[in-house]
């Protein structure tokens, strides 16, 4: 990752401007560098992926203009040559050199031509105009906020801007800003079309684009490793990149020092495709420990991203403490496009896919915000294949009455994919769908309820709770979470549009908690 930071006015105080933007160096800790333009600030915080060598420390600046990018833009090396038939030179192999020329020719209709998971910031020096833009599904985090002058601040992480800003927001992703305004460049969330591909054939696609998402996201120079829960997402994912890959791949599973269901999977998967795989294991005690740090590192009250969160965060310190790995490829976004656990309970295709179209649009404040934050604080980069926009347009334009789970068995379109083909043994392939933050181990998640429930007697939960109209806390956990929130990020909870839970307008997911073992259909789920 990198983190990037923008102040699109003149700035009184810079000293101020570069204390904020400290706060997130680890995001890119072998690099800083702020410049002043004409007509305001720009800062980058630099850990380096492509382009190793210091011609690839931004900002770029060309002809008074000026960018900072944290992204990975695929497939940069062709766009290049273009540009270069057009005279633009480059000092870099740094993919991110190519956005100056681009938007020189292309001005803001560049960003519907990435393939990249991208937030950037221009200062055009010729009109004196800041320009932003975000990836369609949000994968890089920009946030922005007003100062008391009214002067727009865009920013990698909310913490950059507490000290600016009376209300911080999510820069909404697939859109750019440009002369007061947020124009979408590009909505994946909503299919203009359905797609009628047969059964065969839409497995055949999903197979060949997912394959495609992984290849292109192995490409770095700095060194790569993965995620490995033992689900079918992550499986997935390092099944294809070993069969990529001229040696053993390295993969990362986490769980509890005493229940934990992920890392025997983790481990059959491991073994099966030939990984070099360590294990982490994690006790209450660094659960609870981890809570705070956890919540402020995400700027999030949501149960179920920082439940999840802290399996995530404490493999990720462990990989950046003990390894030289630079780059980490994650199983995000599968159950958005194929399905949850309680989306079983859909009552139509319709439904299914409204469903559907919702999680996208907000993933950038749940699962994509909790992959960002837990893998960038220890200063590493995230990689989602799941997320990549070929496959992700595909998914989401596929008849919906094909991915409900009318098969008996959940996400059936991309187990059905890979079947038969050596990418994964069958107890892999077709084992029950289990929740990231149960896997690790079921105690792990009552272990932060038994906290929470200490930390309050009933009177104090309501009344306390009361205090909060958006986004009320409903249970002790919730408004522990809220409360330490608040601490960091006083009065910032519109940041998150609310709590992740299952659909409670259908019949079966009416629940009080987010985990999926609340829910009928959990079965072989925790096993």
């Amino acid at each position: 990752m990198c983190s990037i930071f923008g102040y699109c006015g003149k700035m009184t105080d810079k000293a101020a401007f570069e204390s904020a933007f400290e706060k997130t160096k680890s995001r890119g800790p072998d690099d800083s560098r702020v410049i002043e333009t004409k007509k305001g600030l720009l800062g980058f915080h630099r850990l380096a992926i492509m382009g190793l060598h210091p011609e690839g420390m931004q900002p770029f600046e060309q002809n008074g203009c000026s960018v900072v990018c944290n992204g990975e833009l695929y497939g940069f090396a062709k766009e290049r040559e273009k540009l270069k038939e057009k005279g633009y030179t480059f000092e870099s192999d740094s993919d991110c050199e190519i956005l100056l020329p681009m938007y020189f020719e292309y001005g803001t209709e560049m960003f519907a031509k990435l393939d990249a998971e991208f937030a950037c910031v221009i200062y055009d020096g010729r009109t004196g105009e800041f320009i932003a833009a975000r990836d369609p599904i949000g994968i890089r985090p920009l946030y922005y906020g007003y100062d008391q002058n009214g002067t727009i601040l865009f920013a990698s992480e909310p913490k950059n801007l507490v000290d600016f800003c009376k209300k911080i927001l999510p820069f909404p992703p697939g859109h750019y800003y440009k002369g007061g305004e947020f124009v979408c460049y590009s909505d994946v969330s909503h299919a203009k079309s359905i797609c009628h591909d047969d059964l065969e054939t839409a497995c055949k696609n999903i197979r060949e684009k997912l394959v495609a998402g992984v290849e292109k996201r192995l490409v770095a120079d700095a060194k790569v490793g993965f995620l490995l829960s033992g689900g079918l997402d992550s499986s997935l994912v390092c099944a294809i990149a070993a069969k990529k890959s001229k040696t053993p791949i390295k993969t990362f599973a986490i769980g509890m020092s005493e229940d934990a269901i992920d890392l025997k999977y983790a481990r059959q998967v491991a073994d099966f495709i030939g990984a070099d795989h360590t294990e982490v294991y994690m006790t209450p005690k660094d659960v609870i420990g981890a809570l705070e740090d956890v919540i402020h590192l995400l700027g999030t009250y949501d149960i179920t991203t920082i439940r999840a969160s802290m399996g995530m965060y404490l493999v990720c310190k462990a990989i950046h403490e003990t390894t030289d790995i630079r780059v980490l490829l994650t199983g995000e976004i599968s159950d958005e496009l194929f399905g949850y656990k309680y989306t079983d309970f859909a009552p139509s295709a319709a439904e299914f896919q409204k469903e559907a179209e919702k999680r996208i649009h907000e993933l950038h404040m749940y699962d994509v915000l909790r992959a960002d934050r837990c893998i960038s604080v220890n200063s590493l980069e995230a990689r989602v294949p799941f997320g990549d926009l070929d496959f992700v347009k595909y998914v989401m334009s596929l008849d919906p009455a094909m991915k409900m789970n009318t098969y008996g068995k959940g996400k059936y379109l991309l187990r059905h994919a890979f079947e038969g083909l050596g990418y994964l043994p069958d107890s892999i392939l077709w084992r029950e769908k289990a929740a990231f933050s149960d896997a690790v181990g079921h105690s792990m998640v009552d272990d932060l309820k038994q906290f929470a429930e200490s930390q309050y007697t009933d009177a104090e939960f309501e009344a306390r709770r009361a205090k909060y109209t958006f986004a009320q806390p409903f249970t002790k956990e919730s408004l522990l979470y809220r409360e330490i929130f608040e601490t960091y990020y006083p009065g910032q909870a519109e940041m998150i549009a609310d709590f992740w839970m299952p659909n409670k307008s259908w019949k079966g997911c009416n629940v009080n908690d987010p985990s999926a073992r609340v829910l009928s259909n959990y079965g072989d789920s925790g096993k």
